[in-house]
């Protein structure tokens, strides 16, 4: 059975005010830090001018795309990295995935992890009927002869290292293309890849999206 996740908070951490908050869609081939040994790599530095102290609050791997929050306040980091917090991925995947995999998905499915193996926990996942329109990743994934592809919606509570890429192959699946769309309340919506958008708080965004929620289902 799915426990019930918890929202992110609606209430603000003390001081919160004197802090800076950004929502980040990192673009494909970015790393999310602003510091590497490795030269010629693309950090989130060359986005925005960030103020001194910024975080990354979680992480996309170089490969993935989509909603990445960024902080100077570490309380407001700890509160959304909580590990009931949802995070929503929309995955591409080679093959037109079945019903029988998604159910799999749903029930956890046994993935590589620190060279052992990891039972993924229980989640939500749904088949996209209509592909996403994220735009053009900068790299072609692959050429349509190959084959065709479908999009899966997973929403899980765990960041395991590469764990929706391994959920997705552990099914039959290899994942194509990786979209973080949903971090508790708050939602990717219409940023563009490699845009920035500065907000006062997070708390109110993810508020504003329990109200149309329970709106919605009355």
């Amino acid at each position: 059975m799915i426990e019930e996740p918890i929202p992110i908070p609606t209430s603000e951490p003390e001081a919160d005010l004197i802090h800076r908050h950004f929502m980040v869609h990192k673009p494909y081939g970015y790393l999310s830090q602003f510091v590497c040994e490795l030269k010629k790599k693309k950090l989130l530095g060359l986005l925005h001018d960030f103020p001194a102290g910024t975080m990354s609050i979680g992480r996309l791997d170089e490969a993935s795309e989509g909603l990445l929050l960024l902080t100077t306040d570490g309380k407001t980091s700890e509160l959304i990295r909580d590990k009931k917090i949802e995070k929503e991925y929309y995955a591409q995947v080679d093959g037109l995935i079945t019903d029988e995999a998604v159910e799999q998905l749903r029930q956890g499915v046994e993935i590589g992890l620190h060279g052992g193996k990891y039972q993924t926990l229980p989640c939500q996942a749904f088949r996209l009927e209509a592909a996403p329109t994220f735009g053009d990743r900068g790299r072609k994934i692959r050429d349509d002869r190959h084959g065709p592809t479908s999009w899966v919606s997973i929403i899980v509570t765990e960041g395991k290292f590469r764990q929706v890429r391994k959920m997705t192959a552990a099914v039959g699946f290899a994942t194509l293309r990786l979209v973080r769309v949903r971090i508790g309340g708050i939602e990717l919506g219409d940023l563009a890849a490699g845009d920035v958008r500065e907000v006062e708080s997070f708390f109110p965004l993810a508020a504003e999206r329990r109200a149309l929620m329970a709106a919605t289902a009355q």
